[in-house]
């Protein structure tokens, strides 16, 4: 046998050279809206997809948010503390999981949304792919998908491999967090080729972007006029996003301050457009060449 017999083919399998763990396709979630939240690591996904599953929940939406970091700190503010994630309390029953109940890895949050941290493999070992695909198994078999009309995927930081994309198999939409500079362009335009070599084989699809933390939204509007994408929402670096954190809660129970209160307009903006953005198509942008993204933001 030749060395190119050896090789194996694996064109068109969740985009081509793909050799990410494949979820369980009998495993899927089916019902409620799905959003997955992407971005640079730092950007800001945690407070974003807790405030944005609040404006779901005020919405009058039955929300479940998965955290997909080993911090397991996603739902901090949900909750007020941090939770044992799925992957360490399989390991406490060795991996049996009939043996574990929903309110052993699901917390209920404000306004009632649920949620779970998945957590991740120690460092340099395992995937992260798994422990999204045990979580899923988890919610199917204790029914718990069957009553949630929203469910939001937050994602560790800007990795782009085969074990942090599997939240994509089961997306209808992938939003990206971003800020108004290069580093956290330049992981969304990868973000972007990653969603899209997805979305060759699930139903996933690109809702748009978010500029967060970002006075100003040039360098972001520049590159989505490049590309054809879209810029759902704005979010300046306000004190009330620092305040919420160290007082442990959303923006949603935070005192009616004039940035609160902005900020809080504007998650329930976010929320409302994502809601209707899984009716009609998704954005397909084209990524840039690496060269392109420099010479176009003006990187000499």
């Amino acid at each position: 046998m030749s060395p190119r017999d050896e090789i194996p083919n694996l064109k068109g399998l969740d985009g081509d050279g793909s050799v990410q763990v494949h979820q369980d396709s009998d495993v899927k979630i089916e019902g409620a809206k799905v959003f997955s939240v992407y971005g640079k690591g730092g950007i800001g996904k945690s407070t974003t997809s807790s405030n944005l599953s609040a404006a779901f929940s005020m919405m009058g939406k039955r929300v479940l948010q998965i955290g997909c970091d080993p911090k397991h700190d996603s739902t901090f503010t949900l909750t007020g503390r941090l939770q044992s994630t799925v992957i360490d309390i399989l390991k406490e029953v060795d991996f049996h999981a009939e043996e574990l109940r929903p309110e052993d890895y699901v917390a209920v949050g404000f306004n009632g949304v649920k949620c779970v941290e998945a957590g991740g493999p120690p460092a340099g070992t395992g995937c992260g792919g798994y422990v999204v695909g045990q979580t899923v198994k988890l919610l199917k078999q204790h029914h718990l998908l069957e009553d949630t009309d929203v469910v939001i995927f937050d994602v560790l930081g800007d990795v782009v491999c085969g074990g942090f994309a599997a939240p994509l198999q089961h997306a209808d939409r992938a939003v990206i967090i971003t800020a108004n500079d290069f580093d956290s362009i330049y992981a969304m335009n990868r973000i972007i080729a990653a969603v899209q070599a997805k979305s060759s084989n699930y139903k996933v699809q690109l809702a748009g972007c978010v500029a967060n933390r970002s006075r100003e939204t040039d360098e972001v509007d520049r590159y989505c006029a490049r590309v054809g994408f879209n810029r759902l929402a704005h979010m300046p670096d306000i004190d009330a996003i620092r305040r919420s954190r160290l007082k442990k809660k959303t923006l949603f129970e935070m005192d009616d301050a004039e940035d609160v209160v902005m900020a809080r307009a504007e998650y329930m903006k976010l929320a409302d457009t994502l809601w209707r953005s899984v009716q009609g198509k998704g954005s397909t942008p084209a990524p840039l060449p690496d060269r392109e993204i420099f010479e176009l933001l003006g990187f000499d």
